[in-house]
């Protein structure tokens, strides 16, 4: 059990190495140099306002180092000020300014005293006309709608203007994404990703938090759809801490139990304090044996590593403190239960689990959960969609591959996949043109190309699932059915290749693919393309499509030695007693 002073700590630490990178006048946290679609003064507020997910929680809970409470008082009146150098400027539709406003409310409506009281008169009118444009403005149709609610009742909460009719629109489009059975999609969209646990039940936790009195209806539905999503949604977690590699904004990582810890702060018991705080932990002391920070002990873009390659065109150099969410936490008082609770492990869950409004089966083994899906794909075409969206499963210990290129099959990232090569190009699976999810299968119907169409049914067994796939093709090709990636630790890892089968293996355990025909094959992928280990290997089964229909069957299969597996970031994950 860790108390309340082990996570303050732990946020501490995380941006003391964030102190030397604010601008001088405090308004800017530049943390690199590569860049977003938004510019790089853009991408300064950007990092400024992610750190108040943390330091607000922080501060609230009676958190006692103020060392960056002057340079938040600063920054905020000299970036709102039109005639001060740090101005963070004037907005336009559809605005990544817009995003940031929802920490910066956050604060308004946690802790006014600290952030709203000690500005002047005119301080305090320039924040507020600042944050106030957000109403004038289109925001994305989607989990942006809640930055026009939360700001709005920051400037309700401190008696300035705000818009009543802006706050009712954005709340109706947030009605109109609810799926049921606790699930959003993000926005009128396909993809069910982790916006709908960070990025919308989040917020309406933090409306259920704050609008309890004035707007208990509306505070208890949404309180209650978050304690009916949390029933499936724990299902993408493993009993270790990780959770799955699945969509976009894989970047900030730990925000992935966010949602745990807004239910806490809203005082959603979705499970008991000690579960929920059990996933909390275990979720946060995986991702700190990562080396996800720099040599300066900055927060990096990538995933268990740096890695700009799997990145969206949103992430700048101080996106991924979106991460600090999950510490709201932290406003919880001293004497709050949470604090007392022990660490419990996840309740008894079913070992495979369908859950439709995701369109995913979930399988549950120890050291891992996998999701086999179909049927997603953004209507946005974000970098790496298909890879992100559409692979046939995904593995919270194996990761998975993006490309480099499509011209090479070690650069195409097709673990998990079935590649059809087709005039010097690799085409994979993106959208389904039909698919069903049960308890027992997933199916979906697709094309990855002109002149192939493809029926494939995933069926999860003991250690793995089978595929089958029935081609149909006008074209004479080459295909290769892909396993999951497994680690590539050189010299340490063996390599098998033979008619119908391919494995890779090591001392930690085996993974490997068995087909009815077909030659196996072991895929060596460039660096840096999976997600989890920067060097990997990907059995595979190499066969011929002809014109006409083409079946074929195989077997994906994973083992692990009995001992818990801590995955630290090199080649090669590690095992520990």
């Amino acid at each position: 059990m860790k108390d309340k002073t082990y996570y303050q700590e732990m946020l501490l630490h995380l941006v003391e190495p964030l102190k030397k990178h604010y601008s001088k006048d405090c308004a800017s946290l530049q943390l690199g140099a590569f860049a977003a679609g938004y510019g790089s003064r853009i991408a300064g507020m950007e990092g400024f306002s992610r750190v108040l997910w943390g330091m607000v929680s922080y501060w609230a809970g009676g958190g006692k180092d103020e060392s960056l409470l002057p340079v938040y008082q600063k920054g905020l009146c000299k970036g709102t000020n039109p005639a001060s150098e740090g101005y963070w400027g004037d907005l336009h539709n559809k605005d990544q300014r817009m995003v940031e406003m929802a920490a910066i409310s956050y604060g308004i409506l946690m802790i006014p005293e600290k952030l709203w009281d000690p500005m002047g008169a005119a301080e305090k009118q320039c924040l507020a006309d600042w944050l106030y444009q957000i109403n004038l403005y289109t925001q994305a149709d989607n989990n942006w709608q809640y930055f026009k609610v939360i700001a709005n009742l920051a400037l309700k909460s401190v008696g300035m203007k705000w818009n009543r009719d802006q706050v009712t629109d954005a709340m109706d489009r947030y009605e109109s994404f609810y799926l049921g059975n606790g699930w959003y999609s993000d926005g009128k969209r396909p993809q069910k990703d982790y916006y709908t646990s960070f990025g919308i039940h989040f917020y309406c936790l933090l409306y259920a938090k704050f609008m309890e009195k004035e707007d208990p209806e509306t505070a208890e539905r949404f309180k209650q759809r978050a304690a009916e999503f949390a029933k499936t949604f724990i299902y993408w977690f493993d009993d270790e801490g990780k959770a799955l590699p699945f969509g976009r904004s894989l970047t900030y990582r730990f925000a992935q139990a966010a949602f745990f810890s807004a239910c806490a702060l809203a005082g959603v018991e979705c499970f008991s304090l000690g579960i929920m705080k059990g996933i909390i932990q275990r979720h946060m002391e995986y991702w700190l044996h990562q080396p996800i920070f720099d040599n300066a002990g900055v927060l990096t873009v990538g995933y268990t590593y740096p890695n700009l390659l799997m990145s969206e065109a949103y992430n700048a150099p101080g996106s991924s403190y979106w991460a600090l969410k999950t510490f709201v936490f932290l406003a919880l008082p001293d004497d709050h239960p949470f604090w007392q609770a022990g660490c419990e492990a996840l309740p008894e869950l079913k070992e495979t689990y369908a859950v439709k409004e995701c369109d995913m089966l979930l399988c549950h083994r120890r050291h891992e959960v996998v999701a086999l899906t179909a049927g997603q794909y953004p209507v946005m075409e974000h970098p790496h969609a298909a890879e992100k969206y559409a692979k046939f499963a995904y593995s919270s210990v194996f990761g998975f591959c993006v490309p480099r290129s499509y011209h090479q099959l070690e650069q195409a990232g097709t673990d998990s996949m079935l590649a059809f090569y087709v005039q010097g190009m690799y085409y994979v699976r993106r959208t389904c043109q039909e698919y069903h999810v049960t308890g027992d299968e997933v199916y979906a119907r697709w094309s990855p190309v002109e002149g192939i169409d493809v029926e494939t049914w995933t069926v999860p067994v003991k250690n793995g699932h089978k595929r089958r796939h029935r081609i149909t093709s006008n074209l004479n090709c080459m295909a290769y059915d892909c396993g999951f990636s497994y680690p590539d630790c050189m010299e340490e890892t063996g390599k098998e290749e033979g008619n119908g089968f391919a494995a890779v293996f090591d001392e930690n355990g085996r993974g490997q693919i068995r087909a009815n025909h077909g030659k196996g094959t072991v895929i060596t992928a460039l660096p840096n393309m999976n997600l989890v280990f920067p060097n990997v290997c990907i059995p595979a089964i190499e066969f011929a499509v002809k014109q006409g229909v083409t079946e074929i069957e195989t077997l994906v299969e994973t083992e692990f030695t009995d001992k818990e597996i801590v995955i630290g970031g090199g080649n090669c994950y590690a095992l520990r007693d």
